[in-house]
């Protein structure tokens, strides 16, 4: 039904289908009691993202190893919203030092945290190994993420509580979660180069997105912190995500042309699960076009999900 949906427009259950854009999804709303993170916001979706939370009023933090593309990202929004509270800090998510100076940084301040939006990443890089030794899109994509929310969490949590205001985290992962290694996570082999798959490294790394966001839901629910996390699907955009690849997403295109959308549209399901209030206490769930959708037999996989909770918290540990 979903992909009907994205094919056609037709809203769902929500009220809102793959052809709302972040503005519609969150008129109304007023987060101006809203601090928010976004990685990854110096371009495309993030940069909508970000765009959309500072229109609504929200504190908006970027993330970004690009601090020139951030900064541009930053200007534009305060010519079109002179009011907008932003942010660029420097964030190298593939780096597990600077995302822990990022987080450093940030809670020196001691500024509230409501919102995290994990939305930067990599998409079918060669192989390369990151500096602290783990696939390149695996360390980007969900290593960084991880750490971060790790790193973020109390705060996170210390501010619902103050303030009685959820807080919410969004992950955001893919539909080429579906195109993955044969189990799902290749838990022995991550940084095997001789049978190394771009594609199937991506989707690696995207069903990661999902488990890290179901597994915290879990955890979270057990201690009855007032924060939810949530995966999303932003649907098929033409960004520089696919720069690696230029070939074959030209034919992906081609082939898959009445599901793509544009930037603002991109960003809607971000900024839904992110603001909407009639998600509040919704956790654990995967989002694609602002609806609730179901994931793969993996994605839905409890003891995938803790064991790569283990092994997210020993490459971590071991830096």
């Amino acid at each position: 039904m979903g992909y009907f949906r994205e094919a056609t427009g037709i809203p769902g259950p929500s009220g809102f289908g793959s052809k709302s854009t972040a503005e519609q999804v969150t008129e109304g709303i007023d987060a101006s009691d809203r601090t928010v993170i976004i990685t990854g916001g110096s371009s495309g979706i993030g940069a909508e993202t970000a765009r959309t939370m500072a229109l609504r009023g929200a504190h908006v933090i970027i993330g970004a190893r690009n601090l020139e593309a951030a900064n541009g990202v930053k200007q534009n929004i305060l010519q079109s919203t002179p009011s907008a509270k932003v942010e660029v800090s420097e964030l190298e998510l593939s780096s597990q030092k600077s995302v822990r100076a990022f987080a450093d940084r940030f809670l020196s301040r001691n500024l509230p945290l409501n919102i995290l939006i994990n939305n930067a990443g990599v998409m079918y890089c060669p192989f390369q190994l990151s500096e602290d030794g783990i696939e390149m899109q695996f360390a980007t994509n969900h290593i960084g993420h991880f750490l971060l929310t790790n790193l973020l969490l109390e705060k996170l949590k210390s501010t619902a509580q103050k303030t009685g205001t959820e807080g919410r985290i969004v992950n955001l992962s893919s539909a080429a979660h579906m195109t993955t290694y044969r189990g799902g996570i290749r838990f022995d082999k991550l940084n095997d180069k001789s049978t190394y798959n771009d594609k199937m490294a991506y989707g690696q790394s995207k069903l990661a997105n999902i488990l890290h966001a179901n597994e915290l839901a879990k955890r979270l629910k057990e201690e009855g912190a007032n924060v939810t996390a949530n995966s999303v699907h932003p649907g098929l955009i033409q960004t520089n995500l696919g720069r690696h690849s230029p070939v074959f997403v030209t034919i992906l295109r081609a082939a898959t042309s009445i599901l793509w959308k544009n930037i603002p549209q991109g960003a809607a399901t971000s900024c839904y699960v992110a603001l909407h209030p009639s998600l509040k206490g919704v956790s654990g769930k995967y989002f694609a076009d602002c609806n609730e959708e179901k994931t793969t037999a993996n994605g839905r996989n409890e003891e995938l999900a803790k064991k790569l909770w283990e092994l997210s918290e020993k490459l971590v540990k071991s830096t």
